[in-house]
């Protein structure tokens, strides 16, 4: 794709990955302007953009991505070239609490701005340099077993939580508008990312900030899930090569390379806790380990096969497990400040429903 400049929609760019990616995107390419779509539920935070939202580059705009009248207003006043769909309800243990709000988030919110870009899309001509980018998850992909295959590509989906299925009906939506309307769309389905920014609900950032606080550390059954671990600076070089260099209609699978167990992965966790931060409550930090109930539907094992990216597009992560979880617990420890107020009642009651840690 040819490079000038451009004006990306970023949905879901207050939360994890989406945040990450709009500050990696802002440094990168000085001459872009950035719009940032985020409804500011639970895990979205204005905080992760405090670096940008001044730059009269980035607008952020307050909204969700089922409001299609928005959504259009959005593509037109801003003359939208790309869209970098990162919007998503995103954790496994609310999706079983909860279906229903994945299903209208993840399966209707792609739906809409599938649409609203599509007729965008075709007023402007149908131009060849547009992109819809659309980020999805290896979980769509099932659960493998030890000694089986890492998921390519061309791997069935075999969805088996609320949220995985709801991913999975978005990457068919998205497939369906480049096979139905030529609509220049490409999937991504990514490994799980940790980083800075990262909602504390999730593995490594509870991890971290309990260890600080001398709090257990849950880890679901024996903690022999494996899970493939991909730094998110990694991940967003990934989605640039894709965004300029993939192949319209085409999916990509991004992983780090670093399949783990659970439980090996906390143990590291605590290991470099127990060298980096100063002061903790409980040490070794080990002693903090507590094994809970599993949960239901707990997939075993992911790995993915990122052959196709590394041979197509160039693209190599570049930050090993050691040296991105050493750069992540350095950042939470040196931004107390960024993760102490999301430790509501209201959090800790979720917390405490999840891990049984009543």
């Amino acid at each position: 794709m040819e490079r000038g400049r451009r004006n990306l929609l970023i949905t879901g760019g207050a939360g994890f990955i989406g945040s990450n990616f709009a500050n990696y995107w802002y440094n990168r390419y000085p001459e872009d302007k950035l719009v940032i779509l985020d409804a500011l539920t639970y895990a979205g935070n204005l905080n992760n953009l405090s670096l940008i939202l001044n730059d009269s580059r980035v607008v952020f705009v307050k909204g969700n991505i089922c409001d299609a009248p928005l959504v259009s207003k959005i593509l037109q006043e801003y003359d939208i070239e790309i869209i970098a769909h990162f919007a998503a309800e995103s954790h496994v243990d609310r999706s079983i609490l909860a279906p229903g709000t994945f299903i209208q988030t993840n399966v209707v919110g792609t739906f809409t701005l599938l649409d609203c870009f599509r007729h965008h899309w075709e007023k402007q001509g149908k131009p060849p340099h547009f992109r819809f980018l659309h980020v999805s998850t290896d979980e769509v992909y099932g659960s493998l077993e030890i000694g089986d295959p890492p998921f390519t590509e061309n791997t069935a989906y075999a969805p088996n939580s609320p949220y995985s299925a709801s991913k999975a009906g978005s990457d068919h939506l998205v497939r369906a508008y480049y096979k139905t309307y030529q609509l220049p769309t490409i999937i991504t389905n990514c490994s799980n990312n940790y980083g800075p920014y990262h909602f504390p609900e999730k593995l490594i950032p509870l991890m971290c900030i309990n260890i600080l606080l001398g709090k257990p550390l849950p880890i679901y059954g024996k903690g022999e899930n494996i899970r493939d671990w991909l730094y998110v600076e990694d991940h967003c070089r990934a989605l640039d090569l894709v965004i300029h260099k993939g192949k319209p209609g085409d999916r990509y699978n991004i992983g780090g390379g670093n399949e783990v167990r659970n439980i090996d992965l906390v143990r590291l966790i605590c290991k470099i806790m127990d060298e980096i931060a100063p002061n903790l409550p409980v040490k070794p930090s080990e002693r903090l380990i507590t094994f809970v109930k599993d949960r239901p539907g707990h997939d075993f094992r992911y790995a993915m096969d990122s052959s196709k990216i590394q041979r197509e597009l160039g693209w190599q992560p570049l930050e090993s497990l050691e040296s991105g979880l050493k750069a992540t617990l350095q950042w939470y420890i040196d931004n107390p400040q960024w993760w102490q107020p999301l430790l509501s009642k209201e959090y800790q009651e979720y917390y405490r429903q999840v891990y049984q840690m009543v």
